[in-house]
Formats: C-alpha cells, structure tokens, sequence
C-alpha cells in the first residue's frame, strides 16, 4: 500500500516564517502606544485573587490593581472576571511592557467630571455630613470629600451643630479645584432657591381667616416664628393662648407642627401674623352670665404680683384678688403671705368687664365680715375682758376676737395718773378688763378704756374743793411757770409763780421743793378743764399778823412759828429784805 506522505518544502518553511514575522510586526506596531499617562481606559478584569485584580487594557502586559480598590464598604468585592471596568493609567513602560492602573483615581476623575457638569447645569449633588472642622463641615460626596462652610448649613443658625453629622442632604456646588481636589458645596443656597419658589406660590394662596399649618423655627420671648414653607409667619405670645403664659416654650418646642390661624397677611410686605388661640372659642364671650357679681367659684392660684395673686377660673379666664381682698383682719404686706401658686382657693366675684377682660375677685367676702359680727357683739358701753398681745408706747393691744385687737391709749387707762409708757402699768399677757369706747366697722378701729370703767373724779372736785377754800397739798412738781400740788390722790392743783408772794419770785425751786407741804387758796375750779387753781400769797395776805411772843405774869413765852411765818422767813431770805 502506498503511504501517501506531505513533505515540507522549503517553499512552505519559507511561507510559515513570513507569517510569523508578520504576526510579531503586527503586535509590535499595536496600539498598546496609544495609552497615554493621566487618561481614562476601559478593560477587561482577567483575573480576581484576594490581594490583586488584574486588568487587561490592550497592552503588553496587564494592569495589576490592589484588591481593595474593588472593594465596597462591606468588604465584598464589586467584580468578577470578564467584567468590563473604567481604569486610569498612572504611568506605563514601553520598554518593559509594564502599566500601573488605579481604579480609585479613575472613579475620582469620573467624579470631579460629574462635578463639573452639573455645577455648569446648576444642579445639585446629593452628600452626607461625615465630620464637623473648624468653620464648617466635611461632606461625602460619594468619593470626593466637599467642605460646607458653617454659614451655608441652613437658612438660620443651627442651634446643635453636631446634630447635623451623618445627615444626608442635597447640595449646590460653589467651587470646584480639580487640582487640589477642593469641592466647595452649599445647602443654604439650595433651600434659598426652593424657599423663593414655595414663597411665590404661597403667597398667591395665603388669606386672612385662612387656616394653615407650619414648623416652629425660632422661639423667642414675644413669640414664636412659624414656616409656613418659603414663608415666616409671627405667632405672638398674645394670640398663642387665652391665659396668661410667661414664655412661648411654656406652649411649643422647636420643630413643633402647628395648626394655625392668619389673623393678618401683607403681601407686599410678605409679612403674616398668625394666632392659636383663636382655633378655639374665646373663653370671655358672655363672660357675666358664667360668673355673675357675688357668684361663689373655686379656682387656682396661678401667679403673685406685689399687688395680689391671679386665680385661674378656667382654661384662660383669670381673675385677681387684689391683696386688700384677702383677708377682713391682716395686714399684708404682700400675698404669699396667703397663698402660693398652685394653691386652691375658693373666691367671690366682685365685679367683671367683659371689655377689657378683666375680673376682679374677692377671698375675704367667703367668710362673713369679723367686724360686723363684732359690732353686734361688743356695742359701744360693753365690759370686757382679754388679754395683752402688744404694748406700743401709745397704748396695749387687747386680743378680741380672732384677728381683731382693741386698742387701750395710754391716755384712757387712768383718769389722774401721768403714763408716761403703758409698760408702766402692764405686760403682755397680763389680763385686762376694760370699756368699749368705739367700733369703726369701716375704718376696722376698736378703742377700749379701762379708767372708764369708774367715775371720773375730777366731776366732784368743784363740790369738793370750792373757790375760796383753803387746801393743805404737797409739792409734786417745780417748774419754771409754777408749783403743782396734790391735794388728794390723783388730783392737782396749779400754784402760778405768780401766785407764790406779792413779792417777785424768780423761781419756784429757790422758795420750794418738792415734797413740801403747803396751805394755798382755790381761785379757780373747772371740772371740764380738769383744772384746779391754786394760790399761797392769798392765805398769807389775809392772815392778820400775829406776835411772835405773849408775856405770862412778867415773864416772856415764845409762840409756836405759823405757816405764814415759815413763808415770810422763806420770802425774806429769798429776797434779802424783811417784809412788812
């Protein structure tokens, strides 16, 4: 059988060189030269491992990239083989036939291209706060870091600024520096711009009457600011509630969603005043007929003024008991020395003006009047007895009944003795029964006696001590204008310096002392006046002069001195001169 053989000729050895020169030309002269440094390539990832990924770009050789690069942020990695991915070229050598690619730098370049295209479309880019730094914010812009300057957080101061770190917003790109990898971004900028096209749109919307809702944005002591969404309304403390509230954040905090009322709106001025309070009926409407005068109510105490202490009635109606309200009998010097607030009190209307809003409430009217039932109790002319509470230098307090004293002046607790100081004659505790003298519902007085408890004496001193009566007293007193004499206990009489000699006395003391005894003259007698005039120079004068001895049977006996020689000897040695 004949073996059918091929030989190779040199023909075909000579045919099968050219084509591998051809094929080695052919690589050689590829486009691997096209790959230029700092360029964008999409390849062909060949091979995954956990340390590398390689990436075939049409080269020599192929890329190798660290694992890590393809990598999401749960550590999982993001390719396979034969996946297609975008590479950027760092730097290649032809000569050795080897590039070094990076993924990151490519998704950067992307990135910082994206930038740059939506800051000259004016779009906005969405990014999450990841750190506060000083002046602002760095924001994540899904692989560019941006900073956020602190003034374009938001419209308004931010309060918290930590509150705001890993909260994702949409932004406006301000700059971009691709150089230095710097992206400025703005939230501020962004909200201005749909703020201004919410705000034309509402305000061909807003009336007055009209009910809207809104966010508390800023709270402060008149009142709260409203958004209203594109624009700030005021709701004043006034128009937040019926009753008296001290502060707004009594009644909202910030962030607060709130149904409100447009109690006015100025469209030109872009300016919107908004109520609460008037989402529910006023409280004051018919106000009389719910609280008539002399109604009896109970209420709560809710604040205390110098002047008198509010009381709630009900869900923004007040009323105010003013401090002469509060009790028949203290004193006060201010409320809290009644009541507190959150007390409970039980109150009388004594008037309302439906006008101004305005009740006026009584505490004390609950109780009956003590001084009526004093009056009626204690008349005018009553004995009585009680004890001391208060000595005061012008008179003694006498408890009567529970808050009401009597007072006793020390000019009523004796007919003849000079008090200088009740304390002379009483202390405290002491009991004392006395006379009622007066009640004075009105001007709440109650004066007691005790001296009017006898009769005065001075009414019989006129029976007793006529003019033209000699009297023997004792001197209880010198002055420069006379003597005063006690004839009997309690009663005195006035010697006038004038009445002392015919002859001229300088002074009293130089002829008298007290303690003295001496005989004087009535000249004057007035029950009334409680006043009793005295004279000693009218008993000397019509007293005829006796001899001073009487001869018994040749022999001489000295008489015993008489008053009136007891006074001449004064007179004379007081005035150098004997009288005649």
């Amino acid at each position: 059988m004949e073996k059918n053989t091929e030989i190779e000729t040199p023909e075909n050895e000579m045919d099968m060189e050219m084509n591998f020169e051809a094929a080695l030309e052919d690589y050689l002269n590829s486009d691997f030269g096209e790959l230029d440094e700092g360029t964008i390539v999409n390849g062909e990832v060949v091979k995954v491992d956990n340390d590398h990924v390689l990436v075939d770009v049409n080269f020599k050789s192929e890329g190798q990239i660290p694992s890590a690069e393809f990598m999401d942020a749960e550590g999982n990695m993001t390719v396979a083989v034969g996946d297609k991915v975008d590479v950027f070229v760092v730097n290649k050598d032809e000569g050795e036939g080897s590039i070094h690619l990076s993924r990151e730098r490519a998704k950067r370049m992307q990135l910082f291209d994206k930038l740059e295209e939506l800051q000259e479309q004016d779009g906005v880019v969405p990014g999450r706060i990841v750190r506060r730094i000083k002046g602002g914010y760095t924001v994540d812009l899904g692989g560019v870091e941006a900073f956020l300057p602190g003034s374009h957080v938001d419209l308004r101061p931010v309060p918290d600024m930590d509150a705001l770190v890993n909260q994702s917003y949409d932004f406006k790109i301000l700059k971009i520096n691709r150089r230095r990898s710097n992206v400025i971004v703005s939230r501020r900028v962004l909200l201005e711009e749909q703020r201004a096209e919410q705000r034309d749109k509402l305000l061909g919307t807003l009336e007055e009457g009209q009910i809207v809702e809104g966010k508390v944005k800023n709270i402060t002591e008149y009142g709260v600011f409203i958004d209203l969404g594109g624009l700030d309304g005021l709701l004043h403390i006034t128009d937040m509630s019926w009753k008296r509230i001290k502060h707004p954040k009594e009644m909202v905090q910030l962030g607060d969603d709130l149904e409100l009322k447009i109690l006015n709106f100025d469209k030109e001025g872009q300016k919107v005043s908004l109520g609460l309070k008037q989402l529910v009926p006023d409280p004051w409407e018919n106000i009389a007929e719910k609280y008539p005068e002399g109604g009896k109510h109970v209420g709560v105490v809710t604040n205390l003024a110098d002047y008198g202490a509010f009381v709630e009635l009900e869900s923004g109606v007040e009323g105010l008991v003013h401090i002469s309200e509060m009790s028949w009998t203290r004193k006060l010097r201010h409320p809290s020395q009644m009541v507190k607030a959150g007390d409970e009190v039980n109150v009388i209307v004594l008037g309302v003006d439906q006008d101004k809003k305005r009740i006026s409430l009584g505490m004390k009217q609950v109780n009956p009047n003590p001084w009526d039932v004093v009056a009626e109790k204690y008349p005018e002319g009553t004995v009585l007895e009680g004890s001391i509470k208060n000595i005061t230098e012008f008179g003694v307090f006498i408890g009567i009944e529970e808050g009401i004293d009597g007072l006793i002046h020390v000019s009523d607790i004796s007919w003849t003795k000079k008090i200088r100081h009740p304390s002379e004659v009483y202390k405290s505790g002491d009991t004392v029964q006395a006379k009622v003298l007066t009640v004075d519902k009105e001007n709440e007085k109650f004066t007691l006696g005790v001296k009017q408890l006898t009769e005065d004496p001075w009414t019989q001193v006129p029976g007793k001590y006529p003019v033209g009566q000699t009297v023997t007293g004792t001197v209880t007193n010198i002055t420069d204008f006379g003597l005063f004499v006690e004839v009997e206990e309690g009663i005195e009489g006035l010697v006038h310096v004038s009445e002392i000699s015919r002859k001229k006395v300088k002074s009293p003391s130089e002829v008298f002392k007290e303690g003295d005894s001496i005989e004087a003259k009535v000249i004057h007698v007035s029950a009334d006046e409680r006043r009793l005039g005295l004279s000693i120079k009218q008993t000397t004068e019509e007293e005829p002069r006796k001899p001073s001895s009487k001869t018994y049977g040749g022999s001489t006996e000295t008489a015993a001195p008489t008053l009136g020689d007891l006074l001449r000897e004064k007179l004379e040695e007081a005035s150098g001169e004997p009288e005649e």
